[in-house]
């Protein structure tokens, strides 16, 4: 039998180094974190009274322990003993009553913090321009939606509280050790810095691998949300071992950085449990003496005993929530910086509703480039008037499609302007300006609902009949009835379950039926055939009428319907005109007409 497949780990070298403790920044990151249970002040102020309630038990419980034990046991006072034994039953089981209603409200509080975060993010990203998603991987959204925000939850709610209940118990104990017997207490406290060192150590060490892990973890979800999404590319050109060992790579890299902290924990918790528990011995070993002396109470040992173990805790949960703590402070970092970013599309301060329009689009002397730096439009103008059909040509990588994103401002033009009815688009509102487009973008979207719910997309109040019209008007209507529930029918993700022309046909139904004024068709007709392509050629023709209908032209019959030719070149405008104006004045019209077109249609 063959060896399976080992995919390399990665070196040494790897490994981040021991990184600071949380500085200030990450502490204003931390209380911004926590000013989101302000809504929920009252479940949290319940979840911190229950944790008062419940260290008072806690400093209580041993003096009446150590009451029981001298009075009840050292007397030989049999009712007194079964006396306080029922009343320390009773203190037990109310110090875990609020102990449930502080785990109850804490989480409560903490999962709307989570709630709130995760639509906040939805919503930020909901109105950020293309420009954002264009440099933002979608598996770094999703881990920040996801992963970071519930680290973030988790200290809004557990962290916080065990920090404070922590430091409560930790004083509480101190004192009440050294009111009991200083000498003693202060033989018991003598381990405590060295208990503290061992605990940040881990901490300042289980940072930077939590964090690299934590990053490693959002490249893992990139990896395989593209490997998802692209399935049918990976089988179609047999890269599924690539893939797999693409994401071997990756997921060794997670697994390593997860390994090391676990060593860094593992590593040093038993020698803190043992400085704890040195402690112990040494008081148990002294304080036991000091009763064989009569200098100290059976009761008073047990009492302190108790006392100190209840001191190491906190000591020793604070080695876990210190790295919970920086590692949360860096998820916040992470949601922020989406919460944070700001839209380069968006209203301006004194923009105004556009009114209802007549479709007369022109481009003023328009120059747009990517990212401020790499040019795809030099200055460009034209005049489209209300109810013409424009359609654009040009080779791959010439403006066309940028030309159409500006229309509706997915992305704001770089220099000059673009008007509608005379209004520069930059002075309107978005809503009002794209609600008078209606798309078909080249990359047909559909969501996974029904086939219904697609088409009135754009209008989810549309009547039944105003579907089924957009859908005959689209030429979609015969394969719908096909389907197996009609109208009703479940489409996949992105609409996989459909052919690219059933699915181009959806996404033109889901344009007609908003019933723009101006009409955007990507590529409308490219991934259909030609029998169909004459059809819905035909049903464009009739409902163009009265719009201003923009067209990336790919076929004969969409250049013949225009009203006007628009020849780009390199990101310049380099011919206009009608198809018989252009074969007669353009080089290179002609060229993509003889060599392109025609042969298209010729298969």
């Amino acid at each position: 039998m063959q060896d399976t497949m080992r995919i390399p780990r990665p070196g040494a070298a790897r490994v981040p180094a021991p990184l600071p403790l949380p500085e200030p920044n990450a502490l204003r990151v931390l209380w911004r974190c926590a000013g989101y249970l302000r809504p929920y002040w009252k479940m949290t102020l319940g979840a911190y009274l229950a944790l008062v309630g419940i260290n008072a038990f806690a400093l209580t419980i041993p003096q009446f322990i150590r009451w029981i034990v001298d009075r009840g046991i050292g007397a030989k006072d049999t009712p007194l003993l079964f006396t306080a034994v029922l009343a320390l039953l009773g203190m037990t089981l109310l110090k875990g009553g609020l102990r449930f209603a502080e785990g109850r409200w804490s989480e409560q509080a903490s999962q709307n913090v989570a709630y709130d975060l995760r639509n906040a993010i939805h919503r930020k990203l909901a109105t950020l321009s293309f420009s954002y998603h264009d440099r933002t991987e979608t598996g770094q959204i999703l881990s920040r939606a996801i992963q970071d925000v519930d680290r973030v939850r988790f200290v809004t709610g557990r962290a916080f509280l065990r920090l404070t209940d922590g430091i409560v118990l930790m004083i509480g104990s101190a004192i009440m050790l050294l009111w009991m017997n200083p000498p003693l207490a202060l033989l018991a406290l003598a381990t405590l810095p060295l208990l503290a060192q061992r605990g940040f150590h881990m901490a300042r060490h289980l940072r930077p691998l939590s964090l690299a892990a934590q990053q490693q973890l959002a490249v893992l979800t990139t990896r395989l949300e593209q490997n998802l999404r692209g399935a049918r590319v990976v089988k179609a050109f047999a890269q599924e071992d690539a893939e797999i060992a693409r994401f071997g790579r990756e997921n060794a890299h997670w697994f390593d950085l997860s390994v090391r902290a676990a060593r860094v924990q593992a590593s040093n918790e038993p020698l803190i449990n043992f400085i704890a528990n040195l402690s112990t011995v040494i008081i148990i070993g002294y304080g036991g003496w000091l009763v064989i002396q009569q200098q100290l109470t059976l009761g008073e040992l047990v009492s302190f005993t108790t006392y100190l173990a209840q001191l190491a805790q906190p000591v020793r949960r604070l080695g876990q929530i210190i790295p919970a703590l920086a590692i949360a402070s860096a998820a916040g970092t992470r949601i922020f910086e989406i919460l944070d970013a700001q839209s380069e599309v968006r209203d301006a301060p004194d923009a105004l509703p556009l009114p209802p329009v007549q479709g007369n689009v022109r481009f003023e002397n328009v120059s747009f480039a990517y990212f401020g730096r790499h040019r795809v439009l030099d200055d460009i103008t034209f005049e489209a008037k209300a109810g013409q059909v424009i359609a654009l040509l040009g080779m791959t990588g010439s403006g066309k499609s940028t030309i159409i994103n500006l229309i509706p401002r997915f992305y704001d033009v770089t220099q000059g302007r673009i008007t509608v009815d005379g209004y520069d688009i930059r002075r309107v509102t978005l809503n009002s300006l794209r609600d008078q487009i209606g798309i078909v973008l080249q990359e047909t979207m559909l969501f996974a609902t029904t086939i219904r719910e697609n088409i009135a997309f754009g209008r989810p109040d549309a009547s039944t009949d105003e579907i089924v019209q957009a859908a005959r008007a689209a030429q979609a209507h015969d394969f719908i009835m096909q389907t197996p529930n009609g109208y009703e029918t479940l489409v996949g993700e992105r609409g996989i379950t459909l052919s690219g022309g059933q699915r181009q046909r959806i996404a033109i139904a889901r344009a007609l039926l908003k019933n723009p004024r101006i009409l955007i068709l990507d590529d409308a007709t490219s991934s259909v055939d030609t029998e169909t392509e004459q059809l819905i050629q035909r049903a464009l023709e009739r409902l163009m009428r009265g719009r201003t209908s923009f067209v990336i032209a790919q076929r004969l019959s969409t250049l013949r319907m225009a009203d006007l030719i628009l020849v780009l070149e390199h990101g310049r405008l380099a011919a206009r005109g009608t198809h018989d104006e252009l074969l007669r004045t353009s080089g290179l019209y002609a060229e993509i007409y003889h060599h392109q077109l025609r042969s298209k249609e010729a298969r």
